[in-house]
Protein backbone atom coordinates (compact mmCIF):
# COMPACT_ATOMS: atom_id res chain seq x y z
CA UNK A 1 0.00 0.00 0.00
CA UNK A 2 3.06 2.34 0.15
CA UNK A 3 4.01 4.31 -2.83
CA UNK A 4 1.68 6.12 -5.09
CA UNK A 5 -1.68 4.01 -6.83
CA UNK A 6 -2.00 3.88 -10.14
CA UNK A 7 -5.19 6.26 -10.92
CA UNK A 8 -6.99 3.36 -13.02
CA UNK A 9 -7.24 1.18 -10.00
CA UNK A 10 -8.41 3.83 -7.48
CA UNK A 11 -11.93 4.40 -6.87
CA UNK A 12 -13.62 7.06 -4.82
CA UNK A 13 -17.15 6.73 -3.57
CA UNK A 14 -19.87 8.70 -0.75
CA UNK A 15 -22.43 6.35 1.28
CA UNK A 16 -26.07 8.68 0.66
CA UNK A 17 -28.71 7.85 2.14
CA UNK A 18 -31.98 9.23 4.14
CA UNK A 19 -30.97 9.05 8.35
CA UNK A 20 -31.30 5.27 10.02
CA UNK A 21 -31.33 3.70 6.27
CA UNK A 22 -27.82 2.23 7.41
CA UNK A 23 -24.87 4.05 6.21
CA UNK A 24 -22.98 3.78 8.98
CA UNK A 25 -23.29 -0.03 9.39
CA UNK A 26 -22.56 -0.63 5.38
CA UNK A 27 -19.01 1.04 6.14
CA UNK A 28 -18.90 -1.07 9.15
CA UNK A 29 -18.88 -4.64 6.69
CA UNK A 30 -16.72 -2.98 4.01
CA UNK A 31 -14.17 -2.54 6.91
CA UNK A 32 -14.70 -5.99 7.81
CA UNK A 33 -14.87 -7.54 4.27
CA UNK A 34 -11.90 -5.49 3.55
CA UNK A 35 -9.92 -6.58 6.72
CA UNK A 36 -9.25 -2.74 7.27
CA UNK A 37 -9.94 -3.53 10.90
CA UNK A 38 -8.83 -6.32 13.20
CA UNK A 39 -11.92 -8.49 14.46
CA UNK A 40 -10.76 -7.65 17.90
CA UNK A 41 -10.98 -4.14 17.58
CA UNK A 42 -14.26 -3.83 15.45
CA UNK A 43 -17.40 -1.98 16.85
CA UNK A 44 -20.56 -0.74 15.69
CA UNK A 45 -20.44 2.96 13.93
CA UNK A 46 -16.92 2.01 13.68
CA UNK A 47 -16.35 5.35 11.70
CA UNK A 48 -18.33 7.40 13.98
CA UNK A 49 -15.43 8.46 16.44
CA UNK A 50 -17.55 11.51 18.16
CA UNK A 51 -19.20 10.49 21.96
CA UNK A 52 -22.26 12.48 20.82
CA UNK A 53 -22.57 10.58 17.85
CA UNK A 54 -22.74 7.37 19.42
CA UNK A 55 -25.15 8.70 21.93
CA UNK A 56 -27.70 9.94 19.09
CA UNK A 57 -26.97 7.11 16.62
CA UNK A 58 -26.80 9.51 13.93
CA UNK A 59 -23.38 10.61 12.03
CA UNK A 60 -22.50 14.13 12.42
CA UNK A 61 -19.00 14.37 10.71
CA UNK A 62 -18.57 12.67 7.08
CA UNK A 63 -15.71 10.13 7.39
CA UNK A 64 -13.29 8.69 5.47
CA UNK A 65 -11.26 6.03 5.11
CA UNK A 66 -9.27 3.42 2.47
CA UNK A 67 -9.57 -0.28 1.53
CA UNK A 68 -8.35 -2.48 -0.68
CA UNK A 69 -10.30 -4.87 -2.49
CA UNK A 70 -9.61 -7.26 -5.72
CA UNK A 71 -6.18 -5.13 -6.56
CA UNK A 72 -8.11 -1.98 -6.73
CA UNK A 73 -8.17 0.82 -3.80
CA UNK A 74 -11.20 2.19 -2.66
CA UNK A 75 -11.32 5.59 -0.81
CA UNK A 76 -14.62 5.25 1.00
CA UNK A 77 -16.75 8.44 2.75
CA UNK A 78 -19.54 8.27 5.41
CA UNK A 79 -21.77 10.61 5.23
CA UNK A 80 -24.14 11.98 7.43
CA UNK A 81 -27.92 11.52 6.45
CA UNK A 82 -29.88 14.50 8.61
CA UNK A 83 -31.24 17.37 6.66
CA UNK A 84 -29.45 19.73 8.69
CA UNK A 85 -25.41 18.16 7.95
CA UNK A 86 -26.87 18.19 3.97
CA UNK A 87 -23.30 20.95 3.70
CA UNK A 88 -21.09 17.62 4.60
CA UNK A 89 -22.65 15.58 2.25
CA UNK A 90 -22.24 18.25 -0.94
CA UNK A 91 -18.89 18.74 0.87
CA UNK A 92 -17.91 14.61 0.03
CA UNK A 93 -18.81 14.41 -3.15
CA UNK A 94 -16.37 16.92 -4.03
CA UNK A 95 -14.08 14.40 -3.17
CA UNK A 96 -15.42 11.60 -5.40
CA UNK A 97 -16.60 10.21 -8.90
CA UNK A 98 -19.44 8.46 -7.62
CA UNK A 99 -22.04 7.47 -4.72
CA UNK A 100 -23.41 4.06 -3.02
CA UNK A 101 -27.21 5.48 -2.77
CA UNK A 102 -29.26 3.05 0.07
CA UNK A 103 -32.56 2.67 0.69
CA UNK A 104 -34.37 1.01 3.20
CA UNK A 105 -36.24 -2.01 1.97
CA UNK A 106 -39.56 -1.73 4.37
CA UNK A 107 -39.31 2.34 4.18
CA UNK A 108 -38.61 2.76 0.04
CA UNK A 109 -37.63 6.42 -1.00
CA UNK A 110 -37.45 9.27 2.32
CA UNK A 111 -37.35 13.23 1.83
CA UNK A 112 -33.64 12.74 2.87
CA UNK A 113 -33.26 10.47 0.04
CA UNK A 114 -34.38 12.28 -2.73
CA UNK A 115 -32.30 15.33 -2.16
CA UNK A 116 -28.88 13.36 -1.54
CA UNK A 117 -29.93 12.03 -5.04
CA UNK A 118 -30.28 15.25 -6.23
CA UNK A 119 -27.26 16.62 -5.06
CA UNK A 120 -25.13 13.53 -6.76
CA UNK A 121 -27.07 14.49 -9.62
CA UNK A 122 -25.71 17.80 -9.76
CA UNK A 123 -22.33 16.98 -9.33
CA UNK A 124 -22.67 14.14 -12.67
CA UNK A 125 -21.78 11.09 -10.30
CA UNK A 126 -22.02 7.84 -11.02
CA UNK A 127 -25.15 6.18 -8.45
CA UNK A 128 -24.87 2.66 -7.53
CA UNK A 129 -28.65 2.11 -5.82
CA UNK A 130 -28.69 -0.27 -3.25
CA UNK A 131 -32.02 -1.66 -1.17
CA UNK A 132 -30.72 -2.36 2.67
CA UNK A 133 -31.95 -4.47 5.19
CA UNK A 134 -33.53 -6.95 3.09
CA UNK A 135 -33.21 -9.44 5.57
CA UNK A 136 -35.92 -7.80 7.75
CA UNK A 137 -39.42 -9.35 7.95
CA UNK A 138 -41.08 -5.94 6.78
CA UNK A 139 -38.53 -5.99 3.59
CA UNK A 140 -40.61 -5.54 0.03
CA UNK A 141 -37.14 -5.26 -2.47
CA UNK A 142 -39.64 -5.66 -5.65
CA UNK A 143 -42.30 -2.90 -4.82
CA UNK A 144 -39.59 -0.53 -3.76
CA UNK A 145 -37.07 -1.25 -6.99
CA UNK A 146 -40.07 -0.24 -8.70
CA UNK A 147 -40.46 2.69 -6.74
CA UNK A 148 -36.30 3.54 -7.51
CA UNK A 149 -37.41 3.17 -11.01
CA UNK A 150 -40.84 5.26 -11.09
CA UNK A 151 -39.09 7.94 -8.69
CA UNK A 152 -35.45 8.40 -8.99
CA UNK A 153 -35.29 6.99 -12.73
CA UNK A 154 -32.65 4.43 -12.26
CA UNK A 155 -33.81 0.72 -13.91
CA UNK A 156 -34.87 -1.88 -11.46
CA UNK A 157 -33.10 -4.77 -12.66
CA UNK A 158 -30.19 -2.92 -11.49
CA UNK A 159 -31.08 -2.06 -7.76
CA UNK A 160 -29.00 -3.98 -5.77
CA UNK A 161 -30.29 -6.30 -2.79
CA UNK A 162 -27.99 -6.17 0.33
CA UNK A 163 -28.12 -6.60 4.21
CA UNK A 164 -25.76 -4.36 5.87
CA UNK A 165 -26.10 -6.24 9.07
CA UNK A 166 -25.46 -9.92 7.75
CA UNK A 167 -23.10 -8.61 5.69
CA UNK A 168 -25.45 -10.54 2.65
CA UNK A 169 -24.35 -8.47 -1.08
CA UNK A 170 -21.85 -6.58 0.51
CA UNK A 171 -19.40 -8.02 -1.84
CA UNK A 172 -21.32 -8.00 -5.21
CA UNK A 173 -21.89 -4.17 -4.60
CA UNK A 174 -18.21 -4.01 -3.61
CA UNK A 175 -17.42 -5.49 -7.56
CA UNK A 176 -20.06 -3.03 -8.81
CA UNK A 177 -18.67 -0.05 -7.37
CA UNK A 178 -15.48 -1.02 -8.98
CA UNK A 179 -17.47 -2.14 -12.37
CA UNK A 180 -19.57 1.11 -12.43
CA UNK A 181 -18.11 4.12 -10.70
CA UNK A 182 -15.41 5.70 -13.13
CA UNK A 183 -11.71 5.50 -12.14
CA UNK A 184 -10.85 9.74 -11.10
CA UNK A 185 -9.44 11.63 -14.55
CA UNK A 186 -5.99 13.08 -13.03
CA UNK A 187 -3.33 14.68 -14.69
CA UNK A 188 0.22 13.37 -13.32
CA UNK A 189 2.42 16.12 -14.87
CA UNK A 190 0.34 19.20 -13.89
CA UNK A 191 1.07 21.78 -10.91
CA UNK A 192 -0.31 20.22 -7.72
CA UNK A 193 -3.64 21.00 -6.82
CA UNK A 194 -5.40 19.52 -4.05
CA UNK A 195 -9.17 20.42 -2.01
CA UNK A 196 -9.53 20.72 1.47
CA UNK A 197 -12.80 19.20 2.24
CA UNK A 198 -12.44 18.38 5.76
CA UNK A 199 -10.30 19.58 8.74
CA UNK A 200 -9.98 19.43 12.73
CA UNK A 201 -7.40 20.93 15.13
CA UNK A 202 -4.89 18.75 17.19
CA UNK A 203 -3.61 20.30 19.93
CA UNK A 204 -0.13 18.55 19.46
CA UNK A 205 0.06 18.55 15.41
CA UNK A 206 -2.23 21.81 14.48
CA UNK A 207 -4.30 21.92 11.83
CA UNK A 208 -5.22 18.14 10.34
CA UNK A 209 -6.79 18.70 6.80
CA UNK A 210 -8.63 15.79 4.94
CA UNK A 211 -7.91 16.24 1.13
CA UNK A 212 -8.49 15.43 -2.72
CA UNK A 213 -5.29 15.62 -5.05
CA UNK A 214 -6.37 16.25 -7.85
CA UNK A 215 -3.55 17.16 -10.33
CA UNK A 216 -0.09 16.23 -10.01
CA UNK A 217 1.83 14.89 -6.74
CA UNK A 218 2.13 15.77 -2.53
CA UNK A 219 5.42 14.70 -1.06
CA UNK A 220 6.38 15.00 2.43
CA UNK A 221 8.70 17.59 3.35
CA UNK A 222 7.96 19.84 0.14
CA UNK A 223 6.60 23.57 0.24
CA UNK A 224 3.38 23.87 -0.30
CA UNK A 225 0.99 27.56 -0.56
CA UNK A 226 -2.56 28.13 0.48
CA UNK A 227 -4.36 29.66 -2.52
CA UNK A 228 -6.85 31.47 -0.95
CA UNK A 229 -4.73 32.53 2.28
CA UNK A 230 -1.55 32.82 0.23
CA UNK A 231 0.50 30.83 3.42
CA UNK A 232 3.82 29.04 2.52
CA UNK A 233 4.04 25.74 4.82
CA UNK A 234 6.38 22.61 4.62
CA UNK A 235 4.64 19.25 4.60
CA UNK A 236 5.18 17.77 7.92
CA UNK A 237 2.88 14.81 7.71
CA UNK A 238 0.75 13.16 4.78
CA UNK A 239 -0.59 9.60 4.89
CA UNK A 240 -3.75 7.76 4.34
CA UNK A 241 -6.67 6.76 6.90
CA UNK A 242 -6.81 2.57 6.63
CA UNK A 243 -8.84 3.94 9.25
CA UNK A 244 -5.53 3.75 11.41
CA UNK A 245 -3.62 6.60 10.27
CA UNK A 246 -0.48 5.07 7.86
CA UNK A 247 1.87 8.08 7.10
CA UNK A 248 3.21 8.18 3.41
CA UNK A 249 5.92 9.57 1.62
CA UNK A 250 3.68 10.55 -1.04
CA UNK A 251 0.42 11.09 -2.23
CA UNK A 252 -0.92 10.74 -6.07
CA UNK A 253 -3.53 12.64 -8.30
CA UNK A 254 -7.08 10.91 -7.36
CA UNK A 255 -6.25 9.69 -3.81
CA UNK A 256 -8.20 11.24 -0.96
CA UNK A 257 -5.33 11.11 2.57
CA UNK A 258 -4.76 13.92 5.28
CA UNK A 259 -2.44 16.58 5.20
CA UNK A 260 -0.44 18.09 8.49
CA UNK A 261 1.52 20.95 7.55
CA UNK A 262 2.07 22.67 10.86
CA UNK A 263 -0.42 25.16 10.27
CA UNK A 264 -1.32 26.81 13.55
CA UNK A 265 -3.61 29.61 12.77
CA UNK A 266 -7.10 28.01 11.93
CA UNK A 267 -8.18 30.71 9.41
CA UNK A 268 -5.85 29.47 6.97
CA UNK A 269 -6.56 25.72 5.76
CA UNK A 270 -10.18 26.24 5.74
CA UNK A 271 -13.05 23.55 4.38
CA UNK A 272 -12.57 24.37 0.13
CA UNK A 273 -9.18 26.00 0.19
CA UNK A 274 -6.65 24.97 -2.86
CA UNK A 275 -3.12 23.55 -1.93
CA UNK A 276 -0.67 23.92 -4.14
CA UNK A 277 3.05 24.10 -4.78
CA UNK A 278 5.00 26.85 -3.79
CA UNK A 279 7.51 26.92 -6.17
CA UNK A 280 5.12 25.76 -8.80
CA UNK A 281 1.96 26.97 -8.17
CA UNK A 282 -1.02 26.19 -10.00
CA UNK A 283 -2.80 28.86 -12.07
CA UNK A 284 -6.34 28.18 -11.03
CA UNK A 285 -7.43 27.29 -7.91
CA UNK A 286 -9.96 24.61 -7.76
CA UNK A 287 -13.71 25.66 -7.62
CA UNK A 288 -14.62 25.35 -3.79
CA UNK A 289 -17.78 25.14 -2.25
CA UNK A 290 -20.26 27.65 -2.08
CA UNK A 291 -20.70 29.40 2.02
CA UNK A 292 -23.62 27.77 3.59
CA UNK A 293 -26.51 30.57 4.22
CA UNK A 294 -27.45 30.25 7.97
CA UNK A 295 -31.08 29.68 8.35
CA UNK A 296 -31.50 29.73 12.40
CA UNK A 297 -29.56 31.95 15.13
CA UNK A 298 -29.30 32.53 18.52
CA UNK A 299 -27.33 34.16 20.81
CA UNK A 300 -24.70 31.89 22.67
CA UNK A 301 -23.35 33.41 26.00
CA UNK A 302 -20.72 31.74 28.81
CA UNK A 303 -22.84 31.28 32.14
CA UNK A 304 -19.44 32.84 33.84
CA UNK A 305 -18.29 36.13 32.22
CA UNK A 306 -15.08 35.09 32.64
CA UNK A 307 -15.47 32.23 29.93
CA UNK A 308 -15.94 34.85 27.16
CA UNK A 309 -12.20 34.68 25.27
CA UNK A 310 -12.53 30.80 25.69
CA UNK A 311 -15.94 30.77 23.93
CA UNK A 312 -14.08 32.53 20.78
CA UNK A 313 -11.24 30.69 20.58
CA UNK A 314 -13.76 27.09 20.97
CA UNK A 315 -15.83 28.44 18.34
CA UNK A 316 -13.08 29.31 15.77
CA UNK A 317 -11.73 25.80 16.28
CA UNK A 318 -15.08 23.86 16.08
CA UNK A 319 -15.73 26.37 12.73
CA UNK A 320 -12.18 24.96 11.05
CA UNK A 321 -14.09 21.42 12.11
CA UNK A 322 -17.59 22.35 11.04
CA UNK A 323 -17.59 25.21 8.18
CA UNK A 324 -21.39 26.11 8.34
CA UNK A 325 -21.14 27.78 11.51
CA UNK A 326 -21.05 31.21 11.44
CA UNK A 327 -20.75 34.05 14.57
CA UNK A 328 -20.37 37.54 15.71
CA UNK A 329 -19.96 38.86 18.83
CA UNK A 330 -22.91 40.73 21.00
CA UNK A 331 -23.96 42.12 24.10
CA UNK A 332 -27.09 41.51 26.60
CA UNK A 333 -27.88 43.58 29.34
CA UNK A 334 -29.28 40.57 31.18
CA UNK A 335 -26.51 37.95 29.80
CA UNK A 336 -23.73 40.04 29.39
CA UNK A 337 -20.82 39.16 26.58
CA UNK A 338 -21.46 36.50 24.20
CA UNK A 339 -21.82 35.88 20.45
CA UNK A 340 -24.72 35.33 18.10
CA UNK A 341 -24.52 32.27 15.70
CA UNK A 342 -25.60 31.29 12.79
CA UNK A 343 -26.71 27.57 11.98
CA UNK A 344 -28.28 25.01 9.21
CA UNK A 345 -30.65 24.17 11.65
CA UNK A 346 -32.35 22.95 15.14
CA UNK A 347 -30.46 20.08 15.32
CA UNK A 348 -27.13 21.44 13.81
CA UNK A 349 -27.56 24.36 17.11
CA UNK A 350 -28.11 21.60 19.38
CA UNK A 351 -25.18 19.70 18.72
CA UNK A 352 -22.72 22.37 18.23
CA UNK A 353 -23.77 23.88 21.92
CA UNK A 354 -23.15 19.96 22.71
CA UNK A 355 -20.17 19.97 21.71
CA UNK A 356 -18.52 23.49 22.82
CA UNK A 357 -19.89 22.59 26.14
CA UNK A 358 -18.21 18.69 25.90
CA UNK A 359 -15.27 19.47 23.76
CA UNK A 360 -14.19 23.03 25.16
CA UNK A 361 -15.39 22.67 29.00
CA UNK A 362 -17.89 25.44 28.72
CA UNK A 363 -21.43 26.29 30.32
CA UNK A 364 -23.28 28.18 27.96
CA UNK A 365 -26.48 29.55 28.08
CA UNK A 366 -28.24 29.57 24.29
CA UNK A 367 -31.16 32.52 23.72
CA UNK A 368 -34.74 31.16 21.58
CA UNK A 369 -33.63 30.33 18.40
CA UNK A 370 -34.79 33.17 15.74
CA UNK A 371 -34.47 33.76 11.74
CA UNK A 372 -32.85 36.72 9.49
CA UNK A 373 -35.91 38.88 8.84
CA UNK A 374 -35.52 41.74 6.22
CA UNK A 375 -36.97 45.00 7.99
CA UNK A 376 -37.85 47.62 5.03
CA UNK A 377 -37.73 51.10 7.10
CA UNK A 378 -39.81 54.19 5.91
CA UNK A 379 -36.73 56.23 4.48
CA UNK A 380 -36.21 53.82 2.17
CA UNK A 381 -33.36 51.35 3.58
CA UNK A 382 -33.62 48.07 4.34
CA UNK A 383 -31.51 45.91 7.64
CA UNK A 384 -30.95 42.54 8.12
CA UNK A 385 -32.48 41.45 11.50
CA UNK A 386 -31.47 37.64 13.05
CA UNK A 387 -31.66 39.62 16.65
CA UNK A 388 -34.92 40.46 17.99
CA UNK A 389 -33.65 43.30 19.96
CA UNK A 390 -32.36 44.87 16.68
CA UNK A 391 -35.76 45.17 15.13
CA UNK A 392 -36.70 49.44 15.00
CA UNK A 393 -38.98 50.50 16.13
CA UNK A 394 -42.43 50.18 14.48
CA UNK A 395 -42.98 53.62 14.03
CA UNK A 396 -39.74 53.90 11.25
CA UNK A 397 -40.94 50.18 9.45
CA UNK A 398 -42.51 50.04 6.49
CA UNK A 399 -42.96 46.51 6.50
CA UNK A 400 -41.13 43.25 7.19
CA UNK A 401 -40.10 40.28 4.94
CA UNK A 402 -39.47 37.00 6.32
CA UNK A 403 -37.57 33.75 4.49
CA UNK A 404 -40.06 30.65 3.56
CA UNK A 405 -38.73 27.20 3.36
CA UNK A 406 -40.04 24.70 0.65
CA UNK A 407 -40.68 21.76 2.64
CA UNK A 408 -40.90 18.55 1.02
CA UNK A 409 -42.98 15.74 3.30
CA UNK A 410 -42.95 11.75 2.21
CA UNK A 411 -45.48 10.05 4.13
CA UNK A 412 -48.22 6.91 4.44
CA UNK A 413 -51.55 7.76 2.77
CA UNK A 414 -53.40 7.44 6.33
CA UNK A 415 -51.20 10.56 7.85
CA UNK A 416 -52.27 13.31 4.97
CA UNK A 417 -55.02 14.30 6.96
CA UNK A 418 -52.98 15.03 10.49
CA UNK A 419 -49.77 16.57 8.04
CA UNK A 420 -52.30 19.06 6.21
CA UNK A 421 -53.97 20.58 9.57
CA UNK A 422 -50.40 20.95 10.92
CA UNK A 423 -49.07 22.39 7.67
CA UNK A 424 -52.07 24.80 7.69
CA UNK A 425 -51.50 25.87 11.29
CA UNK A 426 -48.06 26.63 10.94
CA UNK A 427 -49.65 29.71 8.08
CA UNK A 428 -48.34 27.01 5.50
CA UNK A 429 -49.18 27.11 1.62
CA UNK A 430 -49.80 24.05 -0.36
CA UNK A 431 -48.12 23.38 -4.06
CA UNK A 432 -48.24 19.92 -4.57
CA UNK A 433 -49.98 16.48 -3.75
CA UNK A 434 -48.21 13.30 -5.41
CA UNK A 435 -48.51 9.54 -4.75
CA UNK A 436 -45.04 7.97 -5.07
CA UNK A 437 -47.41 4.44 -4.96
CA UNK A 438 -51.04 3.40 -4.06
CA UNK A 439 -49.86 3.74 -0.31
CA UNK A 440 -47.15 6.78 -0.08
CA UNK A 441 -47.78 10.48 -0.92
CA UNK A 442 -45.06 13.10 -1.54
CA UNK A 443 -46.71 16.72 0.10
CA UNK A 444 -44.72 19.62 -1.24
CA UNK A 445 -45.91 23.32 1.23
CA UNK A 446 -44.10 26.30 1.26
CA UNK A 447 -43.98 27.94 4.84
CA UNK A 448 -42.38 30.92 6.91
CA UNK A 449 -38.81 29.33 8.64
CA UNK A 450 -39.83 31.02 11.88
CA UNK A 451 -42.84 28.17 12.27
CA UNK A 452 -40.39 25.27 11.16
CA UNK A 453 -37.34 26.06 13.93
CA UNK A 454 -39.07 25.48 17.09
CA UNK A 455 -41.00 22.09 16.87
CA UNK A 456 -42.28 21.36 13.57
CA UNK A 457 -40.03 18.29 13.15
CA UNK A 458 -41.07 16.87 16.29
CA UNK A 459 -45.03 17.51 15.91
CA UNK A 460 -44.36 15.91 11.88
CA UNK A 461 -43.16 12.55 14.03
CA UNK A 462 -45.80 12.55 16.60
CA UNK A 463 -48.66 12.95 14.54
CA UNK A 464 -47.31 10.24 12.11
CA UNK A 465 -46.12 7.83 14.65
CA UNK A 466 -42.28 8.80 13.18
CA UNK A 467 -43.29 7.20 9.44
CA UNK A 468 -43.46 10.66 8.43
CA UNK A 469 -39.77 11.93 6.87
CA UNK A 470 -39.07 15.63 5.95
CA UNK A 471 -36.64 17.90 3.70
CA UNK A 472 -36.23 21.05 3.11
CA UNK A 473 -34.91 23.95 1.26
CA UNK A 474 -34.46 27.85 1.62
CA UNK A 475 -37.52 29.46 -0.90
CA UNK A 476 -37.81 33.41 -1.28
CA UNK A 477 -38.53 36.25 0.95
CA UNK A 478 -42.06 37.27 1.88
CA UNK A 479 -44.02 40.39 3.77
CA UNK A 480 -45.36 39.08 6.65
CA UNK A 481 -47.51 40.91 9.38
CA UNK A 482 -44.50 40.05 11.94
CA UNK A 483 -44.04 42.19 15.73
CA UNK A 484 -41.78 42.22 18.16
CA UNK A 485 -43.04 40.98 21.86
CA UNK A 486 -40.51 42.23 24.68
CA UNK A 487 -41.08 40.64 28.13
CA UNK A 488 -40.53 43.38 30.79
CA UNK A 489 -40.07 42.70 34.27
CA UNK A 490 -40.67 45.63 36.96
CA UNK A 491 -41.19 47.31 33.91
CA UNK A 492 -37.56 47.01 32.43
CA UNK A 493 -37.53 44.77 29.08
CA UNK A 494 -35.18 41.86 29.14
CA UNK A 495 -33.50 41.56 25.54
CA UNK A 496 -32.93 37.77 26.23
CA UNK A 497 -36.73 36.88 26.48
CA UNK A 498 -37.94 39.34 23.06
CA UNK A 499 -38.90 37.28 20.46
CA UNK A 500 -40.03 38.57 16.69
CA UNK A 501 -44.00 36.72 16.26
CA UNK A 502 -46.67 36.92 13.56
CA UNK A 503 -49.32 39.30 15.00
CA UNK A 504 -52.04 36.32 14.76
CA UNK A 505 -50.05 34.67 17.42
CA UNK A 506 -48.12 37.33 19.78
CA UNK A 507 -51.02 37.15 22.39
CA UNK A 508 -50.38 33.47 22.96
CA UNK A 509 -46.78 33.63 22.83
CA UNK A 510 -46.70 37.08 25.20
CA UNK A 511 -49.18 34.59 27.74
CA UNK A 512 -47.39 31.27 28.16
CA UNK A 513 -43.80 33.29 28.29
CA UNK A 514 -45.59 35.26 31.17
CA UNK A 515 -46.53 32.39 32.65
CA UNK A 516 -43.60 30.57 32.34
CA UNK A 517 -41.52 33.39 34.14
CA UNK A 518 -44.07 33.66 37.02
CA UNK A 519 -42.67 30.04 38.01
CA UNK A 520 -39.18 30.22 37.25
CA UNK A 521 -38.46 33.77 39.03
CA UNK A 522 -37.87 33.55 43.17
CA UNK A 523 -39.91 35.88 44.88
CA UNK A 524 -38.57 38.95 46.29
CA UNK A 525 -39.47 41.33 48.65
CA UNK A 526 -41.82 43.31 47.01
CA UNK A 527 -44.21 42.52 43.96
CA UNK A 528 -42.55 42.17 40.52
CA UNK A 529 -44.81 42.19 37.84
CA UNK A 530 -44.59 40.16 34.62
CA UNK A 531 -45.59 42.10 31.51
CA UNK A 532 -45.40 40.44 27.93
CA UNK A 533 -46.06 43.67 25.48
CA UNK A 534 -46.16 45.13 21.46
CA UNK A 535 -44.80 48.63 21.52
CA UNK A 536 -46.16 50.22 24.32
CA UNK A 537 -49.12 47.80 24.37
CA UNK A 538 -49.36 45.64 27.69
CA UNK A 539 -51.15 42.26 26.33
CA UNK A 540 -50.43 40.06 29.20
CA UNK A 541 -49.50 40.13 32.58
CA UNK A 542 -48.42 37.73 36.13
CA UNK A 543 -47.49 38.68 38.92
CA UNK A 544 -44.61 37.41 41.33
CA UNK A 545 -46.35 37.70 44.74
CA UNK A 546 -43.95 39.26 47.53
CA UNK A 547 -41.96 37.62 50.18
CA UNK A 548 -43.83 38.64 53.84
CA UNK A 549 -41.03 39.11 56.36
CA UNK A 550 -42.91 38.81 59.95
CA UNK A 551 -42.48 42.47 61.59
CA UNK A 552 -45.05 41.62 64.03
CA UNK A 553 -42.25 38.80 65.77
CA UNK A 554 -40.93 40.91 68.65
CA UNK A 555 -44.18 42.61 68.93
CA UNK A 556 -45.77 40.91 72.39
CA UNK A 557 -49.04 42.80 73.08
CA UNK A 558 -49.42 46.12 73.60
CA UNK A 559 -51.51 48.82 71.74
CA UNK A 560 -52.67 48.14 68.56
CA UNK A 561 -51.05 51.19 66.92
CA UNK A 562 -47.23 50.13 67.60
CA UNK A 563 -48.22 47.24 64.85
CA UNK A 564 -49.83 49.42 62.62
CA UNK A 565 -46.68 51.66 62.69
CA UNK A 566 -44.62 48.60 61.96
CA UNK A 567 -46.54 46.95 58.80
CA UNK A 568 -47.00 51.48 57.60
CA UNK A 569 -42.73 50.98 57.82
CA UNK A 570 -42.71 47.77 55.88
CA UNK A 571 -44.81 49.06 53.68
CA UNK A 572 -42.80 52.58 52.86
CA UNK A 573 -39.49 50.46 52.86
CA UNK A 574 -41.18 47.81 50.03
CA UNK A 575 -42.48 50.66 48.00
CA UNK A 576 -39.01 52.24 47.97
CA UNK A 577 -37.48 48.75 47.49
CA UNK A 578 -39.68 48.24 44.48
CA UNK A 579 -38.46 51.83 43.10
CA UNK A 580 -34.58 51.02 42.80
CA UNK A 581 -34.51 47.73 43.33
CA UNK A 582 -33.21 45.13 40.29
CA UNK A 583 -35.19 42.03 39.93
CA UNK A 584 -32.37 39.46 40.52
CA UNK A 585 -32.89 36.52 37.34
CA UNK A 586 -31.35 33.40 38.29
CA UNK A 587 -29.12 31.41 35.82
CA UNK A 588 -31.31 28.44 35.61
CA UNK A 589 -34.33 30.69 34.82
CA UNK A 590 -32.70 31.56 31.49
CA UNK A 591 -31.90 28.00 30.82
CA UNK A 592 -35.27 27.08 31.39
CA UNK A 593 -37.53 29.56 29.78
CA UNK A 594 -34.97 29.39 26.55
CA UNK A 595 -35.05 25.42 26.24
CA UNK A 596 -36.00 24.49 22.67
CA UNK A 597 -37.82 21.30 23.94
CA UNK A 598 -40.28 23.19 25.55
Amino acid sequence: MVGVVDPSLIRNFSIISHVDHGKSTLSDRILELTKAVDPRDMRAQYLDSMDIERERGITIKAQNVRVQWKEHTLHLIDTPGHVDFGYEVSRSLAACEGVVLLVDASQGIEAQTLANCYLALESDLEIVAALNKIDLPAADPERYAEEIETVLGIAAESVLRISAKTGEGVDVLLDEVIKRIPAPKVDRSAPLRALIFDSYYDQFRGVVSAIRVVDGSIKKGEKIRFSQAGSTHEVEDIGVRTPAELSLNELGAGEVGFLIAGVRNVGEARVGETVTDASRPAKEPLAGYRDPKPMVFCGLYPVDGDQFPDLREALERLQLNDASISYSPETSAALGFGFRCGFLGLLHMEIVRERLEREFNLSLIATSPSVAYSAHLTDGSTVVVDNPSDLPPPQNIDHIDEPLLRVTVITPAEYTGTILDLCQTRRGIQERMQYLSASRIELVYTIPLAEIVIDFFDQLKSRTKGYASLDYEAAEMVTADLVRVDILLNSQPVDAFSSIVHRSKADDYGRKMAAKLRELIPRQLFDVPIQAAIGGRIIARETVKAKRKDVLAKCYGGDITRKHKLLEKQKEGKKRMKSIGRVEIPQEAFVSALRLDD
